[in-house]
């Protein structure tokens, strides 16, 4: 009897073992590759091996989630600042899922100049890849916000004709911008306003400093800045909500929508920015003191709308999409009251109207051969109308002289196709395309009233790799246009891996630039604006050297890099905008002799993850201007500091940002109505933003808070003295420039919904 108790004991306890082995739940576990810690609330989505979804759900607070299939199926795992990940899942198995935080972008692809989309340390090209993340550190609003934080790079503002910067001592015409792809048209006195590209459905920023002249062409002498917009490619839809709010008159609110489904996704974004106006402290006592307003500059109030709309379709190596943008501007320069009972203004209204429309197409095609084509068509309007508004009752009416209204409009058509060959495997690839461009100008201040310029090319690039680490990559276009002579623009560039850490970048370019319509044959005239076109104007010829060397070492938890650059810009022919005749108003383009840039740039950054992170940068910039041959300069040189540091408090999940920049004294060189040259210099600034965000409700609503331009900068002083000859002397006229527009305070706040 004892002996049988023993045996139904036994038999219990082994049943019992099998029931608990068998009842233990398969788990799925998700942490962060980098620190092994679990990541809360990621997305999950598990499919058939045919691709059709039948589960979708989220991590809990644990990094975890019941493995519950039957069959073996397809797992993939995204969330907020990782790389999506996509794996196969067993039934009945545990798992562990390392996703790899976005954080360090050494693997972050890009596109601007590229055969194919690569990752950014492949690249023969220095690019600068500015993420969205970082976007959203600055609470930066447009890209005249961001890029004057960034090093060796000045921005600087005019009350009607906007924000502009300058890229390696140069600016203007000569820095290329693009929008996935796609020049920006509508340059005034040469240069796009800045403040009027606005960040709202941007995913990320490359820019190239240095020449790009044979894949761009034209205005790409210092450089490209292509914006990326955002493209949805994980999720079944999204909605993003969000808004601005900044103490000098800033209310910015912007809502997208996208959803994919199969093969085809589609986008929408709409966008409402409106800014108050800003004059800084002294300006109205600095009009009374003066005789003309010439010099009197504030921040105008304006009112702005952008609407984005795409559909894409995808499958396999297969992808094209339509896409269009429309942005619409209504800047008001208000006027002064006038004598004598200073009941009655006139104001200007200038209205901005910008369309965008493009096909894009992209194909693999044989085994590593890709046929690429993007055709856009860009619409460009500014409308002036004066009224006449009675301050007493407030009556507002366009005045009747027809000088005072005026429409002026631009259209640019742009076709591009490349075939090329990307292959690790290859020695050699190539990329072969041609580049065709024609813009028509409109309007009763354009010479004859209408105008037109064709820019038709064809280049061709080679990359040899003749060693694992060394990369050749020569490169030719050859340019027909309408109305100048285009020379053969080459290039060649260089990648050197010295050791796994430690590469070296350099290129040579020879570059050329015919003036745009706008410079030949177009007439700006406002209150405080006299500029006419020069149809006589040469085109300009550039050479252009750059060298870099970066060493970056990475670990688990933390890496550290430095980088040392140097650059040399010589442009002869240079276009620059001069006053005509003695004590006129009146202002030209001619072409200076030639201006030549140079400098260096050191960049230290340090991250410890998901922490810390730490970027250190300093430049010198030099500049000199030979006017002719009897006046030349020595070379000027400028000095630029930032400090970037983001930091993460983890008992709270707060993350605050800080970046500081020093901006040092800023040489110019002119010709003055008097035929004398004209030396100027601004005075050196500091500024300083700090903020702190915090995501909440399961990374679903992001709020920050901050603080801009801590250390109050509006106008910063320049001094100026004159000479002949080739010498600056005597005398020492003062003046201001506006740098921004004081010290502000901001709230925002950003709402995401996501389907998986």
């Amino acid at each position: 009897m004892r002996q049988l108790k023993t045996y139904l004991i036994l038999i219990h306890l082994l049943f019992g073992g099998m029931h608990l082995a068998y009842s233990q739940k398969a788990m799925i576990k998700v942490k962060d590759s980098r620190n092994k810690e679990a990541v809360s609330f990621a997305n999950i989505i598990i499919e058939n091996l045919n691709h059709t979804p039948f589960k979708t759900a989220i991590t809990d607070l644990d990094g975890s989630l019941e493995n519950t299939v039957k069959s073996k199926s397809l797992i993939t795992v995204s969330f907020l600042g990782y790389k999506t990940l996509s794996d196969t899942l067993l039934p009945g198995r545990d798992m562990q899922i390392l996703l790899t935080p976005l954080v360090y972008n050494m693997d972050e692809v890009v596109v601007t100049g590229q055969y194919t989309p690569q990752a950014i340390d492949k690249s023969i090209f220095r690019v600068k890849v500015i993420g969205s993340r970082q976007i959203d550190q600055r609470a930066s609003n447009n890209l005249n916000d961001l890029m004057s934080g960034e090093l060796n790079i000045r921005s600087s503002f005019n009350g009607v004709l906007g924000s502009k910067i300058t890229m390696q001592g140069l600016g203007g015409e000569h820095i290329k911008f693009l929008i996935d792809g796609v020049p920006v048209i509508g340059r005034m006195n040469g240069n796009i306003d800045l403040d009027q590209l606005n960040l709202y459905n941007v995913d990320h920023i490359e820019v190239i400093e240095g020449p790009m002249s044979v894949i761009y062409g034209s205005n790409a002498l210092a450089g490209v800045i292509n914006i990326i917009t955002k493209e949805n490619k994980n999720t079944k839809y999204t909605t993003n909500f969000n808004s601005y709010l900044e103490s000098v008159g800033v209310y910015n609110f912007s809502a997208d929508a996208s959803v994919n489904k199969n093969r085809w996704g589609g986008s929408v974004a709409l966008a409402r920015n409106f800014f108050d106006g800003y004059e800084p402290p002294g300006f109205l006592e600095s009009y009374n003191n003066s005789d003309s307003i010439d010099n009197i500059t504030d921040w105008k109030p304006k009112l702005q709308y952008n609407a984005d709309a795409s559909l894409k379709y995808s499958h396999n190596d297969l992808k094209t999409g339509l896409s269009a943008s429309y942005f619409n501007e209504l800047l008001i320069d208000e006027g002064f009251p006038l004598l004598p009972y200073f009941e009655t203004v006139n104001d200007d209204h200038f209205k901005t109207n910008r369309l965008t429309t493009k096909f894009d197409f992209s194909k693999r095609v044989f085994k590593d051969r890709y046929v690429t084509v993007l055709a856009s068509f860009s619409n460009y309007e500014r409308v002036k109308n004066r009224y006449f508004i009675d301050l007493t009752t407030l009556e507002s009416n366009i005045t009747r002289n027809t000088a005072d209204q005026d429409t002026t409009r631009f259209n640019q058509y742009l076709t591009r196709a490349e075939f090329s060959k990307s292959s690790q495997e290859s020695k050699i690839n190539y990329q072969l395309g041609f580049d065709l461009n024609y813009e028509t100008g409109v309007g009763k201040r354009m010479l004859n009233q209408k105008q037109n310029q064709g820019d038709y090319a064809a280049y061709l690039s080679l990359k040899y790799s003749p060693l694992v680490r060394f990369m050749l990559q020569p490169g030719l276009r050859y340019s027909y246009n309408t109305r100048y002579n285009a020379p053969l623009v080459y290039s060649l560039n260089i990648k050197w891996d010295l050791q796994e850490e430690l590469s070296l970048r350099a290129s040579y370019a020879t570059g050329f630039r015919a003036p745009s319509l706008k410079e030949l044959y177009l007439e700006f005239v406002d209150i405080n604006h006299n500029v006419r076109g020069n149809e006589n104007l040469e085109a300009e010829h550039s050479q252009n050297m750059n060298l870099s060397l970066k060493y970056n070492h990475e670990k688990e938890t933390y890496d550290y890099g430095l980088e040392m650059s140097l650059f040399y810009n010589n442009i002869k022919k240079s276009i620059s905008l001069i006053p005509v005749g003695n004590g006129s108003k009146l202002y030209t383009y001619v072409n200076i002799n030639n201006i030549v840039t140079q400098g260096f740039q050191l960049n230290f950054n340090n991250r410890v993850y998901p922490w810390l992170e730490i970027e250190l940068g300093f430049s010198e910039t030099g500049k000199k201007q030979i006017i002719n041959d009897s006046v030349t300069f020595d070379m000027e040189y400028s000095s630029d500091f930032i400090a970037d540091v983001n930091y993460l408090w983890r008992k709270t999940d707060v993350n605050f940002s800080v970046l500081y920049k020093y901006s040092g004294a800023y040489p110019e060189v002119f010709l003055g109505e008097d035929a004398l040259v004209y030396h100027t210099l601004m005075a050196s600034y500091h500024t300083l933003d700090i903020s702190a965000s915090r995501w909440l409700w399961k990374k679903r609503i992001n709020v920050q808070i901050g603080a801009k331009n801590l250390f109050d900068n509006t106008l910063v002083n320049m001094k100026g003295n004159s000479g002949g000859g080739g010498a600056i002397h005597g005398g020492g006229n003062s003046d201001s420039s506006p740098v921004a527009w004081g010290r502000t305070y901001f709230v925002k706040l950003a709402l995401a919904l996501k389907k998986y």
